[in-house]
């Protein structure tokens, strides 16, 4: 429970500087350089996640969820690591050997074991014979264990690319 009312304190502080009107923001510098250092490590793991993926190596991508994670894909929810290695992780990593996504945009940040990545891109290609082009958001959030970054919580959404 304590981990829950994190996530949604972390979620709060970090979602003031976000503009709420629906103007085009300025160009930004993307990928990692545009972290602040505290959040670099934090972002390797959101990466080497989406790489396993890619590799449709489930095991590692698996490797990096905490127990205690929660899934929230399109609507769909997966309240733990189990759950979504049961369920979605396969079928993400099918998705993700043959569709290509870039990162347009990111940011994020830590406090203490606690840590936030908002990741902004687009996928394209094809899957299941379909065409794919979409913008996509994610934010992750991540816990430190150890000296590793466990990923506790991600969102993803995505809509048509314009």
């Amino acid at each position: 429970m304590m981990i829950r009312i994190a996530m949604v304190a972390l979620l709060a502080m970090t979602a003031a500087p976000f503009p709420l009107s629906a103007h085009t923001p300025p160009k930004q510098e993307t990928g990692a350089n545009a972290l602040p250092q505290s959040a670099r490590d934090a972002a390797a793991t959101v990466d080497g996640f989406h790489d396993a993926l890619r590799r449709g190596d489930t095991r590692s991508a698996a490797g990096m969820l905490a127990d205690d994670a929660l899934i929230f894909e399109e609507g769909g929810v997966e309240r733990t690591k189990a759950e979504y290695v049961a369920h979605h992780l396969p079928a993400d990593a099918a998705f993700s050997r043959v569709v290509t996504s870039t990162v347009t945009r990111r940011t994020g940040g830590s406090s203490g074991p606690l840590a936030w990545i908002a990741t902004e891109g687009r996928m394209t290609g094809a899957y299941k014979g379909k065409a794919v082009d979409r913008a996509t958001t994610e934010t992750v959030l991540l816990r430190r264990v150890g000296r590793n970054w466990k990923i506790i919580h991600v969102h993803w959404s995505s809509g048509a690319a314009t």
